[in-house]
């Protein structure tokens, strides 16, 4: 997933001026619904990627060392957790024009 590898997305929580939300929509609530339909979809896609990295290290007879051996998997699992949240994600991509909306309620232009 190349938009969360984007090393320039802050991985903290940053204050934001509200009027640059509304830019694409006008409507800084309609601007909210957008982010937080793209931040899901990218959480979707995230959480589907790491179950399929991690689906590789499965087996149906652990023992206790392997599960404690396996840096791999560990090394795995702390990438994602240092990568930035959905949130951070969906509003950087929407502040850059990156994320393709509509709203079936507004005439097309």
């Amino acid at each position: 997933m190349s938009q969360v590898k984007n090393n320039s997305i802050p991985n903290t929580t940053v204050t934001r001026d509200l009027r640059d939300l509304d830019k694409g929509t006008d409507n800084l609530y309609e601007s909210i619904v957008v982010i937080s339909k793209r931040a899901n979809q990218i959480s979707v896609e995230v959480k589907e990627e790491l179950n399929s990295k991690l689906a590789e290290f499965a087996s149906s007879n652990d023992n206790l060392e392997e599960v404690f051996e396996n840096r791999e998997q560990i090394e795995i699992s702390k990438h994602y957790e240092r990568m930035p949240k959905p949130t951070l994600v969906a509003i950087d991509e929407f502040l850059n024009d990156k994320v393709y909306f509509r709203n079936p309620a507004k005439p097309q232009e």
